[in-house]
């Protein structure tokens, strides 16, 4: 059992901005990781940040500790044109994941945000929200521990069938989602290949959901693609970014490599993903049990 004093220890460290990013992201998923009302607490003080990156991070955890307790900060920093759209976006996925009714009117109402990440990410959001209140059931087979902004495609569909709904950008952001992660659930080197392909979307919003799902599956066939929109200095910073923490998770020599080169990029949000993703590189090739270790390391943080 984790004290109330460990808790605020690791926030602590969270919200330490003296503390190496990477420490602080540790401490971060250890929040995560043990949940309630301290954790929420510790990581809400931290949305003050001038990191962009971390916040978004902040916003993604509360997310998937899907606590209603973290709905009122998500919702101020959704409405706080303040902070970055990358925050904003992610504050809006996180309240989509947490899935209450409650926030379907402030959903709908930034479902019109003039930032068009802010706008899609609400839309999506609605449909979740939507489609957990219908009460329909869906075989849910994600070998993930991810809270998804929508369930997969219901039925039993090809590869090419998913394919064809993945890409048409006529069908709605949520329907092309839930076709996103069947087949990223089917986890064959065809369906990884058709979901690189959307790395080409016109959407800033699904390029950087690819790339999530890409880091997730971490398949090194995949590498070529995810690097190519991270080398492309003219692409959102917001799909950069997750192309190098997709990078990171699958975590070979190349991959390595490539971080290396853009880990002094002069956007900072890419910059301090190249950090972050050389650090889960390290973690993924070393014998460490856990990323999120934060309890661990406590002895030496006091």
């Amino acid at each position: 059992m984790v004290s109330q004093e460990q808790i605020r220890a690791i926030g602590g460290v969270l919200n330490n901005k003296e503390r190496p990013l990477k420490e602080r992201f540790r401490a971060l998923f250890t929040l995560k990781n043990i949940g309630g009302g301290t954790a929420i607490e510790a990581i809400s003080k931290a949305f003050d940040d001038d990191s962009a990156l971390l916040k978004h991070e902040l916003a993604y955890c509360l997310g998937q500790m899907q606590d209603t307790q973290a709905l009122d900060i998500l919702t101020k920093v959704l409405k706080d044109t303040n902070q970055e759209p990358m925050v904003r976006h992610e504050a809006a996925e996180a309240m989509g994941a947490i899935g209450h009714p409650d926030v379907l009117p402030i959903l709908e109402e930034y479902k019109k945000d003039p930032v068009v990440e802010v706008a899609e990410t609400c839309a999506i959001a609605l449909d979740r929200v939507r489609w957990l209140q219908s009460g329909q059931k869906v075989d849910d087979n994600n070998p993930y521990a991810s809270v998804d902004p929508s369930p997969p495609t219901s039925g039993e569909k090809t590869v090419a069938e998913l394919k064809a709904i993945y890409l048409d950008a006529k069908q709605s952001l949520f329907d092309r989602y839930r076709a996103m992660f069947s087949l990223r659930n089917l986890r064959t080197e065809e369906s990884v290949l058709a979901l690189a392909e959307g790395l080409k979307d016109s959407s800033a919003l699904f390029r950087h959901e690819v790339a999530f799902v890409l880091g997730q599956l971490q398949e090194p066939c995949s590498i070529p693609y995810l690097q190519e929109n991270l080398e492309d200095r003219l692409e959102n910073e917001m799909v950069r970014h997750e192309c190098a923490e997709a990078l990171g998770a699958i975590a070979t020599e190349d991959c390595i490599q490539i971080l290396n080169r853009y880990a002094e990029d002069d956007k900072r949000v890419v910059k301090e993903s190249c950090i972050i993703a050389l650090d889960m590189c390290e973690y993924e090739n070393s014998p460490e049990f856990q990323y999120a270790d934060g309890l661990t390391k406590l002895d030496g943080t006091k």
